[in-house]
């Protein structure tokens, strides 16, 4: 069986594809996969991921609908036939049985190509609000998969189904002792985790610095700057140097899969972006989160997730304009000092846990070739 996974843009279409591709080799003996992505963003991190689970990589062109005028918009709009040549060319070699779209500006050529040799497609989408290049992959399958019951209002309802959002097997299988050995974490300290996602999310790192003198007095701060950022933020590090507790501080460009796993399982609250692949993976380790959305993404996609979340009572939303130094302190201090809020929020997260979803999308995908 040939399977062909396709998505890129950030980590949260990449991990996603990689649990996928795992369950596919659980429940198939004889699978052979192959990922087709983009040279564009995060190519670097979709190349190392599956590297890593001895996946072979494509790479097309493809171009990013813009939400602002670039003139890069009409090279994009360039980019888009000469990806849907390639995705031709590499499907008539390959010929896969099925091709599973993780969405992202990089599928949309593969999922037209496919949808061309008329080869079955499982597209999932992951926010609430599906971005276009999901709209436009959502017309090309044969079924689409949600991980938000809201999301299925976007798509035909006859060949939609809910699922949740697959996350890394590894991401369930933390080990706090570990974590507190390998950064040196006091046993009687809280911890709060602190991730941007893979890209990286400037406005939460410099209100974590701004709070970090006064902080790292009270709890250990795992903070994952983002590659992008680490940098940077070590240079705003320095101009509070005899401020900050250093023994109660660890700062990371990026925590690979087991450090993430491990940091999830030891921390008390974690802070970060609402993407689907954050709260999937906070939801599966019952962790109670101030989720922060990015002020400009796209479709507004973090600010509906976190208000979902946030409704049901299992995370405390903020703002991105109303991270200041005091309100981001007093939100914290209330969440840390409260038992019973880490307890709600720790319960409704559950909700949002998706235990089977890789099971249910390869199912979905078996089912497409009988």
């Amino acid at each position: 069986m040939k399977i062909v996974l396709t998505g890129g843009g950030s980590g949260g279409h990449i991990y996603p594809l990689v649990a996928v591709a795992q369950e596919l080799r659980t429940q198939v003996s004889d699978v052979d996969l192959l990922y087709i992505g983009t040279r564009s963003q995060m190519h670097e991190l979709a190349d190392e991921a599956m590297a890593k689970h001895d996946i072979p990589v494509k790479n097309i062109l493809t171009g990013k609908m813009r939400r602002y005028f670039s003139w890069q918009y009409f090279i994009d709009f360039l980019r888009i036939p000469c990806g849907i040549a390639q995705s031709l060319f590499i499907l008539l070699w390959y010929m896969p049985d099925a091709v599973f779209s993780k969405g992202g500006y990089g599928a949309v050529p593969v999922v037209i190509a496919a949808w061309i040799y008329r080869i079955p497609v499982l597209t999932h989408e992951s926010d609430v609000i599906p971005g276009w290049a999901n709209r436009v992959c959502g017309k090309f399958s044969r079924n689409v998969a949600i991980a938000f019951p809201d999301a299925e209002q976007y798509f035909h309802a006859e060949k939609t189904v809910l699922t949740g959002n697959p996350i890394r097997r590894s991401m369930r299988e933390g080990d706090a002792d570990r974590a507190r050995s390998n950064w040196g974490i006091d046993l009687n300290v809280p911890v709060i985790l602190v991730s941007g996602g893979s890209q990286g999310a400037r406005a939460i790192n410099d209100a974590i610095v701004r709070v970090l003198p006064q902080l790292s007095q009270q709890v250990h701060v795992i903070h994952a700057t983002g590659k992008g950022e680490y940098d940077r933020v070590q240079e705003q590090i320095a101009l509070y140097e005899e401020k900050i507790n250093k023994i109660r501080y660890t700062s990371l460009p990026f925590l690979a899969a087991q450090d993430m796993a491990d940091a999830y399982a030891v921390a008390d609250l974690m802070i970060g972006r609402p993407g689907s692949g954050t709260i999937a993976e906070v939801a599966a380790n019952r962790l109670p989160s101030i989720l922060i959305p990015h002020a400009s993404s796209a479709n507004d996609h973090q600010r509906m997730n976190a208000f979902t979340v946030g409704k049901a009572g299992a995370a405390l939303v903020l703002d991105e304009d109303n991270i200041g130094e005091h309100i981001l302190r007093e939100k914290i201090a209330t969440v840390l000092a409260s038992a019973d809020m880490r307890e709600q929020f720790s319960s409704n997260v559950r909700r949002f846990d998706f235990p089977d979803a890789p099971e249910k999308i390869v199912a979905g995908i078996l089912q497409m070739l009988r």
